[in-house]
This record gives structure tokens, C-alpha cells and sequence, in this order.
């Protein structure tokens, strides 16, 4: 009994001189200058490694990280940007130190307990870096402004003697969002960089024009197109004319466009090429400069009407014209705030052709033409009262001389609407009212001169006033300003 208890004891003291044999070597291994079992430092084994070995590591990947490209690629066209432009830098190499301590604090059990847990379990410190937004927006910013591009928008004109468009064509701008571009590398160096090379797409944005090639394309049908006579022996009139026609030839309304006769033909004034010419003034002819270019807008709105496209302001004339039906008319004046204008309601442009030849204003709506073949547009006139002037008004003026005599032609009254029909495959299909006219009646009216030292002549004309006919006026003037009977010379032999 006593030697088995003996052989217990011995073997009992080899065990413990085996396990502590296993310490001091554990303790002799963490004593040294290397790093123990199981420590990582990022995502670098260092176990066994010297400090001054792991320092040279850690050195060499954090210039690694240093010397890593950011590669943008804005719509195609690449640059270069390393993570030094952007301030990198670690911020805690002291985390070597730390990592060297580990399994070398307290007694020789704690430390073989520390060893072995770490040799179970690895340890592992981050690499902690930081490195300058502001630095990357200041790029970023440059890099915009260099590589923005503003887009050209395509042009069209008519080409009048060929018979079609010329088209020059758009090329897109492009812009750069810097603050969206910004966060896509953010994310990307905070997220999921791995040291490698980051390549990402700016954040590019192309900019198409306001008039592409193929929206200029597409204007190459007539949608509404309308004529007015003018006389060309009128020629201040004429040249208004040709003038205010000239402000709206070639104009491009996009889709959802507007437009003011206001903003093209005003000012008018003689610098812009406009002459004095018979217009209405106060119900009454008078020259004034601009004469004429209400017929420019009546030829328009009626174009605009078979195109149609949506009118937004329209006003009658005060008196009827005879160029157009009434109610087919559209005004403009500045003193009484008349303008015409109208929308482009159509998802294609249009382009304004005005032209004055062959004795006749044309306006022609030109666009992509969307509506059925079958499909026809037409405008009725409807009168639906007329009021006839009057006796002829007539005024003495006693500061004129006998025979002076300035009328005013008689202007009948009208009460009259517009309508449209509209027509599918020859079947009248709706009829809707466009607007509503009053043109006022006006009686022909003549100032006549009266100042003569005749008191026959004078009771003779004012007579003639009190008939209240310019007719009677017209033939009692001839009467009283023929020269007298006899009083030519003869010339003869004495």
C-alpha cells in the first residue's frame, strides 16, 4: 500500500514539473520580442514576427493604402485620384506596442492562460487611418467645372426657295454632381475598400438641349396656314407689313411655349422700320406709325386657329375690317392693352412663317402633324346683327376755309361669333363656339370748312350742312369754288 502511494506521489511531481516546464517555455517564448500566437493586426498575421518586423509591415501596407487610386470615370473619359491627394493618414501606430504586450503581463500561469486563450481565439487590432473630405470635394469640385460642358441646341430654318429646313445639329452638355459623387467614394473608402484600387462612376449627368436634332426633325408638316389680301400701292402700309411679318418669321415654340404679338412686333417706332399708315384711332382713319399691323395678327390667329393650336387672349377690332369674316379678326394696340397671344398645346415645336408676297400676308404653322387623315377643321362666321349707320354726320369748322372737306367713311355694326366644325371622313362631327365679336356702327362723318368774307356763300354751305347729307355738301362746295363764268383771258390781235 505504501508503494503504491509512493508511485502516486511520483508520478504526481513529474506531472507538475512537466506543466511547469510548459510554463517557464511559455514564459521564455513571450519574454523574447516577438509577438505571440494569433495576433492580427488588420488583416496581417503577425505571430511570431518581431516588433521591429511587424513595424516594417504595417509601414509598408499603410503606404500601400497611401499610394491606392481612386479611379472616377466621368461618362467615359478617367482620372486618377490616390488617397495621399486626399490626406491620408494612420492614426494609431501605436497599436504595434499594444500588440506586443499581449501574453507578457503578470505571473507564469496568467501568462501561459493569455497565450493559450489567444492561440484559441485570435487577437486582432484595426488599422484606424483617416483621411479629408474636403480635400476630395475641392477635386471634385475643379474636376466639375472643367468637364462641364453646356449643350448647343439644334437650329432650323426655312429655307423658302429650296422648300425645306435646314437643320444644324444639338449636341448634349454635360454637369457634374459633385455632392452625389462625393458620397459614392465616401461609402465606397469606408464601406468596402479592401486596399485594393477603387474604380466607381461619377456621378455624371447629361444634359440634353432644349431643341434636339431630332425634335427639329420632326417639323416638316403644315398644320394650319391662312392668307390675307393687301394692296401694295399702300406702300407705308405695305412696308409695315413686310416689317412686322419679319419680327415672327422663323420663331420656334416648343411644346407648352407661349407667345405675345406684344413681345415681337413693339415697339413700334420708326427706328424698328415702321412708317406712318391709315389705322383706326377713336373710331376714326388716321396715320399713325404702325398702321397696318393688325392685319399681321388677324392673318396669324387665323393660321394658329387650323393648326390648332390654344389661344389664350383674342380681341375683336372696335370697328369691322374687310380682310377676314367677322369675328375672324384679332387686334392689338398698347393703348387699350389688346394683344393676341397663344400656346403651344402639341408635344412637338412649331415654326412661325410669316411672309408678305404676291399681295398677300401668309402665316403658316409648321410642326408634326399628329391628327387623322380624316380628320378636317373649318371656321364659320356667323352674323347675328347687323346695325346700318345712320344720316351722315357733319360738322362746320369755321377755322377751315370754304371747301375744305375731310369724311370718314360709314362703318356698319356687327354682332358676330365664330365657330368651329370640325369634320371626320366628311361628316360634321362637333361644332363649338370660338369667341364672340361687337364691332360698333359708325356713321360716315365730315368736318367741313366754313370761313368765307361771302355772306351768300357762307348761308349757301351752311344749308347744305343742315341736310345732314355730304353728298349735297360735296356738290354745293364744287358749286361755290368754280372759278367764274368769263373770267379766263383771251388773248387776241388789238
Amino acid at each position: 500500500m505504501k508503494r503504491w502511494k509512493s508511485a502516486a506521489l511520483a508520478v504526481l511531481l513529474a506531472g507538475l514539473c512537466l506543466a511547469f516546464s510548459g510554463m517557464a517555455y511559455a514564459q521564455e517564448e513571450t519574454d523574447g520580442d516577438v509577438m505571440v500566437s494569433g495576433v492580427f493586426i488588420g488583416d496581417m498575421d503577425v505571430s511570431g514576427m518581431t516588433v521591429e518586423e511587424v513595424r516594417t509591415a504595417v509601414e509598408s501596407r499603410m503606404e500601400a493604402l497611401e499610394n491606392t487610386m481612386i479611379r472616377l470615370s466621368f461618362n467615359g473619359d478617367e482620372m486618377d485620384i490616390s488617397m495621399r491627394e486626399l490626406g491620408f493618414e494612420w492614426k494609431n501606430p501605436g497599436v504595434i506596442d499594444q500588440a506586443a504586450q499581449l501574453g507578457k503581463s503578470g505571473n507564469i500561469l496568467e501568462r501561459y492562460k493569455a497565450t493559450s486563450s489567444i492561440e484559441n481565439e485570435n487577437a486582432v487590432f484595426d488599422l484606424d487611418y483617416t483621411w479629408q473630405e474636403s480635400k476630395l470635394r475641392t477635386i471634385l469640385q475643379r474636376e466639375a467645372e472643367e468637364r462641364k460642358t453646356e449643350p448647343v441646341e439644334a437650329t432650323i430654318v426655312r429655307d423658302r426657295k429650296a422648300k425645306e429646313f435646314v437643320i444644324t445639329e444639338s449636341v448634349t452638355g454635360i454637369t457634374v454632381d459633385v455632392t452625389a459623387t462625393l458620397k459614392r467614394v465616401k461609402d465606397a473608402i469606408e464601406e468596402s475598400w479592401t486596399g485594393e484600387d477603387i474604380v466607381l462612376d461619377a456621378a455624371v449627368e447629361v444634359v440634353e438641349p432644349k431643341l434636339t436634332t431630332e425634335m427639329a426633325e420632326s417639323v416638316q408638316d403644315i398644320l394650319g396656314e391662312y392668307k390675307t389680301p393687301f394692296n401694295p400701292n399702300e406702300s407705308n402700309r405695305s412696308a409695315n407689313l413686310r416689317v412686322g411679318c419679319s419680327y415672327l418669321d422663323g420663331v420656334l415654340l416648343m411644346p407648352g411655349d407661349s407667345l405675345s404679338f406684344f413681345d415681337y412686333v413693339y415697339p413700334i417706332t420708326a427706328s424698328r422700320g415702321y412708317h406712318n399708315a391709315t389705322t383706326y384711332q377713336g373710331g376714326r382713319y388716321v396715320d399713325a406709325i404702325g398702321g397696318g399691323i393688325c392685319q399681321i395678327s388677324t392673318t396669324c390667329y387665323n393660321a394658329v386657329l387650323l393648326a390648332e393650336l390654344e389661344v389664350t387672349e383674342r380681341n375683336n377690332h372696335s370697328m369691322i375690317v374687310t380682310y377676314v369674316d367677322p369675328s375672324a379678326d384679332a387686334a392689338i394696340a398698347e393703348s387699350s392693352g389688346k394683344d393676341f397671344k397663344f400656346v403651344n398645346n402639341l408635344d412637338y415645336p412649331v415654326y412661325i412663317e410669316g411672309v408678305t408676297q404676291n399681295k398677300r400676308i401668309t402665316f403658316t404653322i409648321y410642326g408634326r402633324e399628329t391628327r387623322d387623315p380624316g380628320r378636317e377643321i373649318r371656321y364659320e362666321s356667323k352674323v347675328l346683327e347687323v346695325n346700318r349707320p345712320p344720316a351722315d354726320m357733319l360738322y362746320a369748322d369755321a377755322s377751315k376755309p370754304l371747301g375744305y372737306l375731310v369724311y370718314d367713311s360709314a362703318h356698319v355694326g356687327y354682332k358676330a361669333q365664330l365657330w368651329k366644325v370640325v369634320l371626320e371622313n366628311g361628316t360634321e362631327v362637333s361644332r363649338t363656339q370660338v369667341n364672340s365679336s361687337s364691332y360698333k356702327m359708325v356713321p360716315r362723318s365730315a368736318t367741313v370748312g366754313t370761313a368765307t368774307e361771302d355772306p351768300a356763300a357762307y348761308e349757301e354751305i351752311m344749308a347744305a350742312i343742315g341736310t345732314g347729307s355730304l353728298d349735297h355738301v360735296k356738290n354745293v362746295i364744287a358749286i361755290l369754288t368754280a372759278p367764274p363764268e368769263g373770267n379766263s383771258e383771251e388773248i387776241g390781235d388789238e
